[in-house]
């Protein structure tokens, strides 16, 4: 199991600034990606943004953010940034760590997706 624990939530006017934090225990060996996602109000859970784990550490992100959100790692703390800058209310919603092991079966790889708490962030106009 991993366990993921998220920090750096808030209220924020637009245009503000926040940092999102999430660190990972247990079994963080064999760690994939992570990445941040969101779930606003009546609408399905989105992918922000996504890193790999090893080698250079590949970054994604969803458009709606890129350009004011950059996501980075510290392997050595196991954990992962979320940093969010030129804040919209439209970026409101609960903020959800991920981390994702990919292991190798027998035939093939095989994922597992495990999830923070998730955070709150409320940009208000």
């Amino acid at each position: 199991q991993v366990q993921l624990v998220e920090s750096g939530g808030g209220l924020v006017r637009t245009g503000g600034s926040l940092k999102l934090s999430c660190a990972a225990s247990g079994r963080t060996s064999s760690t994939y990606s992570m990445g941040w996602f969101r779930q606003a109000p009546g609408k399905e859970r989105e992918l922000v943004a996504a890193i790999r784990w090893s080698g250079g550490g590949s970054t994604s992100y969803a458009d709606s953010v890129k350009g004011r959100f950059t996501i980075s790692r510290d392997n050595a703390k196991n954990t992962v940034y979320l940093q969010m800058n030129s804040l919209k209310p439209e970026d409101t919603a609960v903020y959800y760590c991920n981390a994702r092991r990919r292991v190798l079966g027998s035939l093939a790889y095989q994922d597992y997706d495990y999830w923070g708490q998730g955070t709150q962030v409320t940009v208000s106009s």
